[in-house]
């Protein structure tokens, strides 16, 4: 039974490794923006809360977004593990679901954070772009298309870029990432869950890291 908490600043690959690992455990990835959608479409207690706030462009305070988590860790799928991807970004939201879990007597496996060149990591963001069409990802430097502006998947000659890959909100992202998120380290670091890898090796090597670091502190918590 896995519950895993991954950390890392924006375009550190935190979405395709949560994937690999939903897939590897059989648990759900749990994305913050994902939860608020459905919970908006279901109707939800905490999604009435949050559509209100949404409609009125106010930012989701903590205890909306620990309400929204809580709501979603009670889910069936949920019962044998979870991947949260994107929460907790603060120490209270990181406080909150310590004792959410010790409740329930769930606590978290591990708490994985990826190392990253912060200006490598920038290049990386602001290269990426897709496919109008069908979405394939690419990049101008690390994987254009074969064929110079065709979709090598579909054809398609449309392509677009995220408005958040820019290189100044990028910088601004990062920004909030060091203000914001890097202040809940020491508190899983106390708790013995953090677990580091370097979010800038090939994807593959970032998954091989990621279960080992898993399966070491599975087998350890067993041993205790």
């Amino acid at each position: 039974m896995m519950r895993i908490v991954l950390f890392g600043p924006p375009g550190a690959g935190k979405g395709t490794q949560a994937d690999a690992l939903s897939a590897q455990y059989g648990i759900p990835k749990l994305a913050t923006g994902d939860m608020l959608r459905a919970a908006v479409k279901a109707g939800t207690r905490v999604g009435v809360q949050a559509k209100a706030l949404m409609e009125q462009g106010a930012l989701i305070p903590d205890e909306v977004m620990i309400d929204l988590v809580a709501e979603r860790l009670d889910g069936a799928d949920c019962q044998n593990g979870f991947i949260l991807d994107g929460f907790p970004r603060t120490l209270s939201q990181a406080e909150s679901l310590h004792g959410i879990l010790e409740k329930k007597h769930t606590p978290l496996t591990a708490v994985i954070v990826f190392q990253v060149d912060e200006k490598a990591l920038i290049e990386r963001i602001e290269g990426r772009f897709s496919c109008g069409t069908c979405g394939a990802g690419y990049h101008q430097m690390f994987h254009p298309p074969k064929v110079e502006d065709v979709c090598d998947v579909c054809g398609g000659t449309s392509f677009t870029r995220r408005s958040d890959d820019r290189g100044d909100v990028v910088v601004s992202r990062l920004r909030l990432y060091h203000d914001q998120t890097l202040p809940i380290l020491p508190f899983y670091e106390n708790l013995g869950l953090l677990r580091t890898v370097d979010g800038m090796a090939p994807i593959e090597s970032v998954r091989r890291s990621i279960f080992e670091k898993l399966e070491e502190r599975a087998l350890t918590t067993a041993v205790k």
